[in-house]
């Protein structure tokens, strides 16, 4: 347990499960937005989710629900969020000037050993930090959603993040019970989202082609590789699918990986192919009607807590 102080910028569904995470882990909580009244409702709801996580039995820490909850606090001052403040997750809207505007903020108010981290997807860390005077304190750890129950955080520098924040958010995330990897350098869409685009670029082409439904094209990976990769990465399943190892896999597979991967074609216009676009949703719609995501989102995050308590037999 921690009585260090963590500050988070905004008090969305991010942040809140931001909160959660080190409120969790002992470290005090300070959760910043602009109105009052955002802050008041995300009280409410982290009241609510930390107590509906500990009656399942899936609340995360050594700790209670209620005492998890009192080591969080609210403020609309900025300057009251930065004050000895050992780390800060920026948790704001996906808008470029937004960010470049709290942290032209921040820069003003931040003491050298703060370490502030983005949770975006979207926006390498130098688009916002340049020119800044702390911006070697800035990077990414951006988290997947949701958070809680995922793990996984990317921490990307920008050129000129010292080595020294990244490393002090790596040991911080793992202090949470995260699982944080670390890019060498930042590249847009970072790790995860470039992995996962490559394969949402494909099954639209096996949709748009006829060639797969949209329930069989999931089912390729929920029922197929999805299972090989909650366990293995997928260089890893490589290694164990050929007598020696992944050397010898790609001297078996190689040719026909190049060969399949030229047939890829161009990258698909998902934005401007209405048409596909349009089929893709009906079929979505037809599993999961828009009205069951919420129930269906709920079934996926019980699955993912049972999933990552089964992950710990074999870690």
């Amino acid at each position: 347990m921690s009585s260090r102080k963590v500050g988070i910028v905004g008090s969305g569904l991010i942040g809140r499960a931001w909160a959660m995470l080190f409120a969790a882990a002992g470290y005090r909580v300070q959760l910043y937005d602009i109105l009052e009244s955002q802050l008041f409702t995300a009280l409410q709801e982290l009241h609510k989710d930390l107590h509906s996580l500990e009656e399942k039995g899936s609340l995360r820490g050594q700790s209670g629900a209620a005492e998890q909850f009192a080591l969080i606090e609210v403020t609309t001052k900025l300057e009251e969020l930065t004050h000895e403040a050992l780390y800060i997750q920026e948790c704001v809207p996906e808008v470029l000037q937004l960010k470049r505007s709290l942290y032209t903020q921040l820069d003003e108010l931040l003491g050298e050993e703060t370490v502030v981290g983005s949770s975006t997807s979207t926006f390498m860390p130098s688009l916002y930090s340049e020119g800044l005077n702390r911006k070697k304190q800035m990077l990414v750890a951006h988290p997947l959603n949701p958070p809680y129950f995922i793990p996984l955080v990317e921490i990307v520098p920008a050129p000129w993040t010292s080595p020294e924040a990244v490393e002090r958010t790596h040991s911080l995330m793992l202090s949470v019970g995260q699982r944080p990897v670390t890019l060498k350098r930042e590249i847009q869409g970072f790790a995860t989202n470039r992995i996962q685009y490559a394969i949402l670029n494909e099954v639209w082409r096996l949709v748009a082609s006829g060639i797969l439904s949209v329930a069989d094209v999931d089912r390729v990976l929920s029922q197929g590789l999805g299972l090989r990769y909650a366990l293995l990465g997928s260089l890893e399943t490589a290694h164990l699918n050929a007598p020696g190892g992944v050397a010898d896999y790609f001297q078996r597979f190689g040719g026909e990986i190049s060969a399949v991967s030229a047939t890829y074609g161009a990258t698909p216009d998902t934005q401007g192919d209405k048409v596909t676009l349009e089929e893709i949703a009906r079929q979505c719609e037809e599993l999961v009607p828009l009205e069951a995501l919420e129930a269906r989102r709920a079934t996926r995050d019980k699955f993912l807590t049972q999933l990552a308590k089964l992950k710990k037999q074999f870690e």
